[in-house]
């Protein structure tokens, strides 16, 4: 693994980071591809043609179907979607939390019920690694647990201390699974989470103590999870600047377009979330000027594309009134093309940004996107 900063404009990084599965420019964001597939009718050939350069996939959900033992007979998680490019694992702490009806946390891990079965589970973090371990991504996550951003004090501070101890245990088994003969990934990387709901000196003690640790890269968890915009930027603010400059920090599970920008400005790498693949299954779709929705009659006979100037597959090739009509029809291409141009428009977006921080421009391209984005057509 090697993080090099390419360029700084305040504290917007654009950086290079080498691993052994590729190249990664920064800042990035992560398609999400959960169970190593993205939502949409989309496959990881198709990723190409929408830029993207890393992919997400979830430890819970692999482990439940097909298992990641299976995954790891087929070769590991790259192989077996046929992604020739880096790929991040979710440790599967968020799944655990926020599907499971019944779980009972415990010192060792957490002990719940599948949410596809109800069969029982146990994950902790030795778990946790060795099911990311047979998935062979390039970067594991650690496992830790996500409480509400809007919980009391009392709950947060012990939990934060659990995560850290869990953190060790994570390293430990990692380092570990690195070492076996038939590990599929053996310089899989490990990235620490932080957490603190909305506290910042449980936010900013807990980053001065996990970078001891000194992981290849650093995680901010447990925003955008019910905290108001305002207060995921305030916590940005303050806990970024305690984690190493010189390796990436990744913001889980974040965002719309403008609170990708914001996170840029503020020193983050790496993005993911699932808002342009559902947004796009349900034909919202994201442009220049905003969310456009295709459904509304508006369109019916609109021969323009999704937006005009995209390079996407969707734009290059078909109207919107066209895609409209899959839509309305329930055709799954109808989903496919909507769902492409949204990747395309979220990995341009921060390829640009890039760019721009490259140029010393970024704060001029921030503030003219997001005034773009509420302008309408």
């Amino acid at each position: 693994m090697k993080y090099t900063i390419d360029n700084i404009e305040g504290k917007a990084k654009a950086a290079t980071f080498e691993t052994v599965h590729g190249t990664v420019k920064t800042p990035v964001f992560m398609n999400v591809g959960t169970v190593a597939a993205i939502k949409g009718a989309v496959s990881s050939v198709d990723l190409h043609d929408c830029g993207t350069q890393i992919e997400l996939c979830n430890t819970y959900h692999l482990h439940v179907r097909p298992g990641d033992e299976i995954v790891h007979k087929m070769g590991g998680l790259r192989k077996f979607m046929h992604w020739d490019g880096p790929v991040l694992t979710d440790s599967g702490g968020f799944q655990v939390f926020s599907l499971a009806k019944l779980r009972k946390i415990k010192e060792e891990g957490v002990y719940f019920n599948s949410h596809i079965d109800g069969r029982k589970l146990f994950i902790g973090p030795e778990q946790s690694m060795q099911i990311q371990s047979h998935l062979g991504s390039t970067i594991a996550m650690a496992f830790d647990e996500c409480p509400s951003s809007v919980a009391d004090r009392d709950y947060v501070a012990p939990s934060v201390e659990r995560t850290t101890r869990w953190l060790k245990r994570c390293k430990t088994e990692l380092e570990r699974l690195n070492e076996l003969p038939d590990t599929v990934n053996k310089e899989q990387m490990l990235f620490g989470i932080n957490q603190g709901a909305c506290f910042e000196d449980i936010r900013i003690e807990h980053a001065e103590e996990i970078k001891e640790l000194a992981l290849p890269g650093y995680a901010i968890g447990g925003l955008a999870v019910g905290e108001s915009h305002e207060e995921m930027y305030r916590i940005l603010d303050e806990t970024v600047p305690h984690l190493p400059q010189d390796k990436p920090v990744y913001l889980m599970g974040v965002g719309t377009p403008a609170n990708i920008l914001e996170g840029i400005e503020r020193g983050v790498d790496f993005f993911d979330c699932v808002y342009p693949s559902r947004n796009g299954r349900h034909g919202h779709l994201y442009t220049k000027h905003g969310k456009i929705n295709l459904f509304n009659a508006k369109y019916e006979l609109d021969e323009r594309p999704i937006e005009e100037g995209c390079g996407c597959p969707a734009c290059r090739n078909f109207s919107r009134a066209y895609i409209r009509h899959l839509l309305k029809a329930k055709e799954m291409l109808g989903m496919r093309l909507c769902v492409l141009h949204n990747l395309y428009f979220y990995n341009k977006m921060v390829s640009d940004a890039r760019e721009a921080i490259l140029e010393n421009r970024y704060q001029a391209f921030k503030e003219e996107k997001i005034a773009g984005f509420s302008c309408g057509e």
